[in-house]
């Protein structure tokens, strides 16, 4: 006895306890231990955002080493062969994520419930963009970003003098409700219907000879998703309608979108690489970036400036006013999606990665995420309505034309409706200026210098885009939580004065003097039973 207690004294040599610098080694030595374990253990957690930001930065240092190189045309676009690659596996599955999720999920939600949801989206969406174009015309009148710049021209910037045929107002907003309603479902997978004009030349009785301009329906390269978005929805109600004999289809299309979340999985990892080449080859194509930035600086700031602004202090804002939760701990889980949305300049392209980050990263319910955000990519553009609104101020004074109070509400009503419209790709939103010079009286010869710097304000507005899209999806994500907790608490209530009444009305009525017996016959014959109801 005495030989085993000395040997559980003696921890140490020679049969003698460690002292507390012994102790405290061991427990440094288990601490770092601890720390390196921790440190892979939360590599392993966001690898692929480490990746992406990595990517970012290798692409920028690729880009600056090879731009002295004096590369070629057909070299650069060599080099940009693995983001092109990205890019065309993102659009691949752009088409299934946006049916099977909008099907998926009006289907998993009963109509009132889709109408309350639909009711805030559209709310948040109109309302968010508003204050956009608001912001972007008060930062443009402060900023002032064309006053003095009336000497730029593109000739002398070395820009192409072409320019986008110009599209009268109103036969855009009638393209937005045509594209609605898409005559063939195939044909709208990759083409969208657009308005061109032939000019016609009539001769009048006086012998003068007039140009009338004649509207003509065309059908242009470019996913009609406006109407596929819609069609996805009604199906989905449709199917919900149906009952059980819907349930199959119902199924399939879960089926399918939860396959097509696979290969979105799978296409994240090669996101790094792509973006890599993405950016490095941007960076090489730029032609005197020097010339262009000290030009036409004042404007990329203020454009810059907006959505700093809106990203960064209004929409993280708004989050907390309904939620009551950190925004920016929200926003730390969507780097990927964010890094996407700035190397592709496509809010499209960035869909599939921002479903999967926002459902696993942030814990989003798939029936709100699947639902909110492919509709989101769609109509909710606050970074393009910032970009618009201050192209048209711009272009503005640049042509030393004041704005009256007049066309400042036509410039933020265009530029609302017309964001909706707007393709969710690279320079989507640039077409969509001629409208609002069109509904202003502006030329809109001077596009061409917002084409030139389009590539560096393109990447803030994409990300604007995407970041309104998720805090969007989680407000919605929070309401519907809150209103599920909410019903619950209801039900425990009516549930309790269910049994009270019973118990009191037992002496007056036969009938639930009966049944109660039988019940106490039944809990006393099982009492296991009885304590897995309660």
């Amino acid at each position: 006895m005495e030989a085993a207690d000395g040997e559980k004294a003696g921890n140490g040599r020679n049969g003698h306890a460690e002292g507390p610098p012994a102790a405290a080694a061991a427990a440094e030595r288990g601490g770092g231990g601890g720390r390196l374990r921790g440190c892979w253990g939360f590599l392993r957690r966001n690898a692929v955002v480490v990746l992406t930001v990595s990517g970012v930065v290798a692409g920028v240092g690729l880009g600056a080493a090879v731009r002295g190189a004096a590369l070629s045309p057909a070299q650069v676009a060599y080099l940009a062969f693995p983001g092109e690659l990205l890019l065309r596996m993102l659009r691949m599955v752009i088409l299934p994520l946006v049916v099977c999720s909008l099907v998926s999920g009006a289907a998993s939600l009963d109509t009132r419930s889709l109408g309350r949801l639909g009711g805030i989206a559209l709310a948040y969406f109109l309302g968010t963009t508003l204050l956009a174009s608001g912001l972007a015309v008060a930062l443009g009148f402060i900023v002032r970003p064309g006053a003095g710049a009336s000497t730029l021209n593109a000739p002398g910037l070395g820009l192409p003098g072409a320019m986008p045929t110009s599209k009268e107002t109103v036969d855009s907003f009638l393209d937005l409700v045509r594209n609605l309603f898409p005559a063939n479902l195939v044909a709208a997978a990759f083409r969208t219907y657009a308005t061109e004009y032939k000019m016609l030349l009539r001769n009048t009785t006086s012998g003068n000879v007039t140009r009338e301009k004649i509207p003509v329906g065309t059908e242009i390269e470019g996913m009609n998703i406006l109407g596929l978005v819609l069609f996805a929805l009604v199906l989905g109600v449709a199917l919900k309608k149906l009952g059980q004999e819907g349930e199959d289809l119902i199924r399939f299309f879960n089926s399918f979108n939860e396959a097509t979340m696979v290969l979105v999985s799978w296409i994240m990892w090669y996101v790094p690489i792509g973006i890599m080449f993405l950016v490095g080859s941007k960076i090489v194509e730029m032609e005197d970036v020097v010339l262009l930035v000290t030009s036409l600086g004042k404007y990329i700031f203020a454009s810059i400036l907006g959505h700093f602004i809106h990203g960064g202090i209004i929409l993280p804002l708004i989050y907390f006013a309904f939620t009551r939760q950190n925004p920016y701990r929200f926003l730390l889980g969507l780097i990927t999606p964010f890094a996407t949305a700035f190397a592709t300049c496509s809010s499209s392209a960035t869909l599939p990665s921002m479903i999967k980050c926002i459902e696993e990263n942030n814990g989003v319910d798939k029936r709100i995420s699947r639902f909110i955000l492919p509709i989101g990519a769609t109509v909710n553009m606050d970074g393009a309505a910032i970009f618009q609104c201050m192209a048209a101020v711009f272009i503005a004074q640049l042509n030393s034309v004041d704005l009256n109070p007049g066309q400042i509400f036509t410039i933020l009503v265009t530029a609302t409706a017309s964001s909706v419209g707007a393709a969710g790709v690279p320079a989507g939103g640039v077409l969509t200026i001629a409208i609002i010079l069109e509904a202003i009286g502006l030329p809109t010869n001077d596009i061409s210098l917002i084409l030139a710097v389009d590539w560096i304000v393109d990447r803030t507005t994409t990300v604007v885009n995407v970041e309104g899209d998720a805090l969007g999806a989680g407000i919605l994500n929070y309401l519907n939580e809150k209103e599920k907790k909410s019903k619950e608490q209801e039900l425990k209530e009516v549930n309790v004065e269910a049994i009270a009444n019973s118990k009191s009305e037992g002496e007056t009525s036969p009938l639930v003097t009966h049944k109660t017996q039988v019940s106490n016959a039944t809990s006393t014959a099982d009492p296991e039973s009885k304590e897995s109801v309660l």
